[in-house]
């Protein structure tokens, strides 16, 4: 039951840890195109959008006009960040903040 007291705390921890790794591996991946080296799969950054990183992905891609003409990112990922407010609404309405 400890780890249930802190579950806010942990997911915003979670939140933030899966946000900086999808903001530096889209970097990565925009700096690896731009040197024609090998580059992340796009699995492994729909992944990260997935497990709570769509959001921050969606800003650096947009940001630095990395993947925009992909609609599975460019609408992949908007609708992985309703999905996770739909899930984090749900959540707070079952369980309470």
């Amino acid at each position: 039951m400890l780890l249930w007291e802190y579950r806010w705390p942990v997911l915003a921890l979670w939140e933030i840890i899966i946000s900086l790794l999808a903001i530096i591996f889209t970097v990565h991946d925009k700096s690896c195109a731009k040197k024609g080296k090998w580059r992340v799969r796009e699995s492994t950054l729909l992944l990260l959008g997935a497990l709570g990183g769509a959001f921050s992905m969606f800003l650096t891609m947009r940001c630095i006009h990395h993947k925009t003409k992909h609609a599975k990112f460019m609408i992949g990922l908007p609708a992985l960040l309703l999905l996770h407010l739909a899930l984090l609404i749900t959540a707070i309405w079952k369980w309470g903040f």
